[in-house]
């Protein structure tokens, strides 16, 4: 039984290692291959014989699986002539890349029989392998849906309008530019992001979004702060009702709400205005962000704020010399939630905005979207949409999670 488990893990591990090296070589050169199926079985099943080898001999650990993986892909190599992958690269580049698949196998094997019992391997060994399986297939595939639409959108935006015209199924990056040198190539590679940013105005509509996005940020924490503490500290008429009142804005579509704010803002003459813009997303972001911060105002002992009124505070320095501070990740979580929410909001930009110079990046990039404009101009201006809110959100994230989880004492 041993024996079969070692030859599961070795075949599961060499197929996904020559596969994923398969496909990265696709997206990230272009290059024409194909998964060698009949070389991951075969290697699959001499790794796991190898496995369960040094399984016996008490020396199943991560580098001898990796030698051994590197070894049997050296094989395949001279078997296949030098070329397995049938790249058409030079000899260098022809053996790296089975190497590089061969060592990520072994490593992939040593992983799943880590800590294993191979002597007499029971229903729990068999349990722990399998969810270890299981567990790779998962994120194998969740890497990929998250990867591989964002690949394809920065290849095809780096590309020159003709060699996209040619071969639009082509996932690779333009790599053959460089011949021509690293600057011209690289220019070459960014003349679609040129003309995005400059032709088509999208510097300015950075600004604009920029603009509306950090105003509304700002705004709604300063209305949600003074809105969520008072619902979760002060005792008024109507505090029970304003509870759950506070996100009845979202029991109701935007698109039920575009048309009569449409109406009312060209009667106010606020429509076609960043500032009527920054308004309407006002009464999106406020309720949400008063329902975050009332919840974790709530967590925050009062007999700290109590204390501080002793000590002769008034209720506003108490809000910002002591519940302020403890709130910190609260309001980081929720201000990047707001920022996100305005920075990509389209309906009523679209709706609200005519004049060009107005624009923000989500209503700019409705003038991509046209016959006359290349493809990869579309794919520029979504790359540029997209980058800066996920670094902001990379960059922020262990607030996003702490503020939404955390309490206001640690002990």
């Amino acid at each position: 039984m041993a024996l079969v488990l070692t030859l599961l893990v070795g075949l599961a591990s060499a197929l996904a290692s020559l596969g994923s090296v398969s496909l990265l070589l696709v997206l990230w050169g272009g290059l024409k291959t194909v998964l060698p199926l009949d070389a991951a079985l075969a290697g699959g099943l001499l790794l796991g014989a190898l496995a369960w080898a040094l399984a016996r001999r008490g020396r199943l650990r991560s580098p001898p699986m990796v030698l051994a993986g590197a070894g049997l892909a050296l094989v395949w190599a001279m078997v296949a002539g030098g070329d397995p992958y049938r790249l058409g690269l030079g000899p260098f580049w022809n053996l790296l890349a089975p190497l590089a698949a061969g060592g990520l196998a072994g490593l992939s094997a040593a992983y799943g029989l880590r800590e294993v019992r191979l002597e007499r391997p029971d229903s729990e060994a068999w349990e722990l392998v399998g969810l270890r399986l299981l567990r790779g297939a998962a994120f194998l595939v969740f890497v990929f849906m998250v990867v591989f639409p964002f690949w394809a959108m920065v290849a095809a935006s780096l590309k020159p309008r003709a060699e996209f015209l040619a071969d639009p199924a082509n996932l690779g990056l333009p790599l053959h530019v460089f011949s021509e040198g690293f600057w011209p190539g690289l220019k070459k590679m960014l003349v679609g992001y040129r003309e995005v940013l400059v032709t088509f105005k999208f510097l300015r509509y950075i600004g604009n979004t920029a603009f509306v996005s950090v105003s509304t940020m700002f705004i709604t924490l300063a209305l949600a702060v003074l809105g969520a503490y008072a619902v979760a500290r002060l005792e008024f008429r109507g505090r029970a009702v304003m509870e759950r009142a506070i996100l009845l804005t979202y029991m109701f579509p935007a698109i039920v709400l575009a048309i009569p704010l449409y109406t009312i803002f060209t009667q106010l003459g606020l429509r076609d205005n960043l500032i009527g813009l920054i308004i309407v997303y006002l009464a999106q972001t406020l309720p949400v962000a008063l329902y975050m911060l009332r919840s974790y105002f709530e967590t925050i002992p009062a007999s700290l704020e109590e204390a501080g009124l002793i000590d002769g505070c008034s209720r506003f320095e108490v809000i910002w010399r002591i519940t302020l501070p403890l709130a910190l990740p609260a309001l980081a979580s929720v201000g990047l939630y707001v920022f996100m929410i305005a920075w990509n909001e389209f309906l009523f930009a679209f709706m609200f905005l005519d004049t060009p110079e107005l624009f923000t990046l989500s209503r700019g990039m409705v003038g991509l979207n046209s016959q006359e404009v290349p493809r990869q101009f579309l794919m520029a201006g979504a790359v540029i949409v997209t980058v800066p809110i996920m670094i902001l959100f990379f960059w922020f994230e262990k607030y996003l999670v702490g503020g939404l989880t955390a309490g206001g004492v640690k002990g």
